[in-house]
């Protein structure tokens, strides 16, 4: 992994209107190349708007983000090229079939009709849903949904990936799919960053973790150095548990 840093984020603020709380309180991340980086946190902490903010989808209110060089001030087109989002939401259209969505999401990013029609049938494959290929998503499990919403992410083969609970909801089959598919990206040179509750998944498939609450980074490195800085301490789940507390949250 590279030790140069892809994505920089300095003092990353957001307060959304109507609210006296903080969503992000000057965040600061430095996250090298080819990086699994895995953003952790209860339910209101700031991730999904630390996702949004990256990508350019809602404005920050101050603080400054970098990715590899770009700013989406001054580079919005070179900037939404390198990057792929996979939302929590599915973000496919259910009355189309896998080819038509992912046409519509191709011509989006810009792919020559040849390059298109390839990665359509070369993803498609990887993720077992080629003989589907025709059929109306409406008719598709949670899994196989899932698993075209991160075709729709990846289509256009991004540098920087980010992910909001990828696999949420779906069977152990459909995970391992996931899963499997994003370590191989990973190992031929994108970066990933992931958002899940699902703290085992997380401690197996990042490389580096930050745990996020209130708008705040509270602690991040690698899993197995963090598990082992807090006495008693022998999984990511303990240790969010020390971090975060088990006071329910519910909003």
């Amino acid at each position: 992994m590279s030790e140069i840093p892809v994505i920089q984020v300095k003092d990353l603020s957001k307060t959304y209107r109507g609210s006296e709380t903080p969503a992000l309180n000057r965040i600061s991340l430095s996250i090298p190349g080819n990086e699994i980086f895995g953003l952790l946190g209860p339910n209101g902490a700031g991730k999904t708007t630390t996702l949004h903010i990256l990508c350019g989808f809602i404005k920050k209110d101050a603080g400054s983000v970098v990715m590899n060089g770009l700013t989406l001030e001054k580079n919005e087109r070179d900037f939404k090229k390198i990057i792929g989002l996979v939302p929590q939401e599915i973000a496919v259209y259910e009355s189309l079939t896998p080819v038509e969505n992912l046409r519509f999401y191709g011509k989006m990013y810009g792919l020559e009709p040849e390059r298109l029609n390839y990665r359509i049938s070369e993803c498609l494959a990887l993720m077992s849903l080629e003989k589907s290929r025709n059929k109306l998503v409406k008719t598709f499990s949670g899994g196989m949904k899932r698993r075209l919403n991160l075709i729709a992410g990846i289509l256009h083969e991004p540098s920087i990936l980010f992910l909001d609970e990828p696999t949420v909801g779906v069977d152990v089959q459909s995970r391992t799919v996931i899963l499997d598919h994003l370590k191989e990206l990973n190992a031929k040179g994108m970066t990933i960053i992931y958002t899940s509750h699902y703290l085992e998944e997380a401690e197996q498939f990042c490389s580096t973790v930050a745990i996020i609450d209130a708008g705040q980074i509270i602690v991040s490195g690698r899993p197995k150095e963090l598990i082992r800085s807090v006495d008693g301490c022998n999984s990511l789940e303990m240790l969010y548990l020390h971090i975060t507390g088990r006071k329910l949250r519910d909003n």
